[in-house]
């Protein structure tokens, strides 16, 4: 298999901790989405992914080959292509559960601090406006995944078994440092992090030990 991916990219920092999990081998190829550089919006690259975005999983299957987008497709494939270990719960109540927070942060905060929005408010304004709108979008996303927490999580985000939620967590709550977010009034996110980052899969995913990596002031 092969991921289109950039280092800092959360939604494809989700399908790293998902194929790390599964123990599904991969190869990194990576697409540089800085704004000086913008490789995702190149011709070869739109043939790959047509919304020019990462992640994008390709593997060759029957002589051909073949693509997925979006980190809740990818990952709920790879969820059933490999079923263990499980990120999803047997429950169907605790599944959904599991979705609501997905969605909270994959519908909720992600596309209003992604990197077009963001590209978009500097068109408009400037990057001091940028950043603070960032941080300002992702508190309500943020607010409603600590009550989430509060309800439903253990030692992880739902209960005490490992899930797509978690996925989706540590590459958000890392977004928010970047913005410089506040993130001390989040209790409860914060201690599912620190039990989530203490895991191989989730310590292989990180940013700063992916291949193209960049040193960050």
């Amino acid at each position: 298999m092969k991921l289109y991916g950039y280092w800092r990219s959360s939604s494809a920092w989700r399908v790293r901790v998902a194929l790390h999990v599964k123990g599904i081998a991969y190869e990194s190829v990576p697409v540089n989405i800085a704004p000086n550089v913008a490789e995702h919006t190149s011709a070869a690259f739109s043939d790959v992914n047509p919304l020019q975005q990462v992640p994008t999983l390709e593997w060759e299957e029957a002589g051909a080959t073949l693509r997925l987008t979006q980190s809740v497709a990818i990952v709920e494939y790879l969820e059933q292509h490999k079923p263990e270990p499980a990120l999803l719960p047997k429950a169907a109540l605790s599944r959904a559960r599991v979705r609501e927070a997905v969605e909270i942060v994959n519908s909720g905060i992600q596309p209003l601090q992604n990197s077009w929005a963001l590209k978009e408010v500097r068109r408009l304004l400037d990057e001091a406006a940028a950043t603070r709108w960032a941080a300002s979008a992702m508190l309500p996303g943020l607010r409603a995944l600590e009550v989430h927490a509060e309800r439903y999580a253990g030692r992880y985000s739902i209960g005490d078994e490992l899930s797509l939620a978690d996925l989706y967590l540590v590459p958000q709550l890392y977004n928010a440092r970047r913005f410089a977010v506040d993130l001390s009034r989040f209790e409860r996110l914060l201690a599912v992090e620190t039990r989530l980052n203490e895991l191989d899969a989730f310590v292989r995913a990180r940013p700063e030990v992916q291949p193209d990596a960049v040193p960050v002031a």
